[in-house]
């Protein structure tokens, strides 16, 4: 059990929220958002994706929004990357961190990138290498690691050795995703018990969407273990593209009203966290998934 009360909020929305979003936003408003998230007193936020514009419309502007956000003192900026062309296209407009993913499900790796969980980890390898040899920190993700859309249930000896994989490559940490959001606080517990049998519960991080309504009661189990590194979306923003019903992200605004009622501390603003989360929303076009951001803003 970890004693420390300070846990760390990865901010996801502007990437992993915002690429399953169906309005598109423009280059400025991503930049925006961004800068809007700087000034919470976040730590970590995943600013976007390099991968290829045909699999993700949203976050062609890569590059140009990476440049353009203001690179506040003392917080990370994450980018995903799937493979060696896209490391090349963030480090080329100044990224420090990155990110590589795969599933613990064969069959969703195979539905959604065409290739077996090894084949993907083989595909990152030169990733990991050239990232050491540049000094960029690496963010492992695994997702589907409390079920699949596919194949339903995930043995949680393969969450462990992806897991453990990704460690053993050089991910300084380990994101632990429930993508279709099925998980439970039993099950998600036991899941996170496992892994950190064999990679160390500090550099491991976990990931909930909320499409059944569990996710900040699994988040809660896992703090209960020792985890202290939560990926959240401001807003509540997101989805999965490959699971249907997935509903999107963990809202942040929710985990921090949590983590800050339990005498835990993130560092975090919240109510410019809920003004930013709100001001998002305006900008999608919907209403906020956020509890929290609701009840405060309710007329």
């Amino acid at each position: 059990m970890n004693a420390s009360n300070h846990v760390r909020i990865v901010e996801v929305g502007p990437r992993d929220g915002l690429q399953n979003e169906k309005a598109m936003l423009p280059a400025a408003v991503k930049v925006d958002l961004i800068d809007r998230l700087s000034a919470t007193g976040l730590q970590t936020i995943e600013a976007t994706s390099f991968v290829s514009p045909k699999w993700v419309p949203q976050l062609a502007d890569a590059a140009e929004v990476f440049a353009a956000i203001r690179k506040a003192p003392g917080v990370v900026y994450p980018v995903l990357v799937p493979n060696l062309q896209g490391y090349e296209r963030a480090l080329a407009v100044g990224a420090t961190e990155v990110a590589v993913f795969t599933a613990a499900s064969e069959a969703f790796n195979q539905k959604n990138i065409n290739a077996s969980i090894d084949a993907s980890i083989d595909r990152f390898v030169p990733v990991m290498e050239r990232a050491r040899a540049d000094g960029v920190a690496v963010r492992g993700y695994v997702s589907t690691v409390l079920g699949c859309p596919y194949q339903g249930e995930v043995p949680v000896a393969d969450v462990v050795r992806v897991a453990k994989r990704l460690h053993d490559l050089g991910c300084h940490e380990v994101s632990l995703g429930d993508t279709i959001g099925v998980g439970t606080p039993a099950k998600a517990r036991a899941m996170l018990r496992a892994v950190a049998a064999e990679v160390p519960m500090a550099a491991l991080a976990v990931h909930f969407h909320d499409t059944y309504g569990q996710a900040l009661a699994n988040i809660l189990a896992c703090l209960e273990e020792g985890v202290r590194v939560v990926d959240s979306a401001v807003s509540g923003t997101g989805g999965c593209p490959y699971a249907r019903g997935a509903t999107g992200n963990v809202a942040s605004e929710d985990v921090v009203y949590m983590l800050h009622g339990m005498g835990m501390a993130t560092g975090v603003d919240l109510d410019r966290l809920i003004d930013t989360g709100a001001w998002l929303a305006a900008q999608l076009g919907k209403d906020t998934a956020s509890r929290v951001t609701r009840a405060r803003t309710a007329a």
